[in-house]
């Protein structure tokens, strides 16, 4: 599943409501990634290993949006897509009712407000 998080913070950029549009991009050996702002893009560049190995393992609920270890997730298989959900028995149950708008909206499909109802950077003056 294609998640959009921060390299370098770790947030969900879909959390933040950040749309895939409005995401910073880098390149990296090949690579794009998405960041919540230029600032974090600047400070992956410093040590691109090191930020990448650091979110190596992090997840996002579809259903709450909260960031996690992968091993701190519970695995379902939708459609044949592995679908990693933080452990919350709710956030379970309310993912199963309807799969398709969570993994929409965690791909950045639906869009989302965000905790902060704004584009751009997660740090607000």
């Amino acid at each position: 599943m294609n998640t959009l998080i921060c390299r370098t913070c770790g947030c969900s950029l879909v959390r933040l409501g950040i749309s895939p549009a409005a995401t910073t991009m880098h390149e990296h050996q090949g690579e794009h990634y998405p960041f919540c702002c230029t600032a974090c893009a600047e400070v992956f560049r410093t040590d691109p290993e090191r930020y990448l190995v650091e979110t190596s393992d992090l997840i996002v609920c579809p259903t709450c949006l909260a960031e996690k270890p992968i091993e701190s997730a519970v695995t379902m298989t939708i459609d044949g897509q592995e679908v990693h959900l933080c452990r919350c028995p709710y956030c379970v149950e309310v993912f199963k009712k309807n799969p398709e708008f969570y993994i929409q909206r965690l791909e950045g499909i639906i869009p989302n407000d965000g905790v902060l109802d704004h584009e751009g950077c997660c740090v607000r003056p």
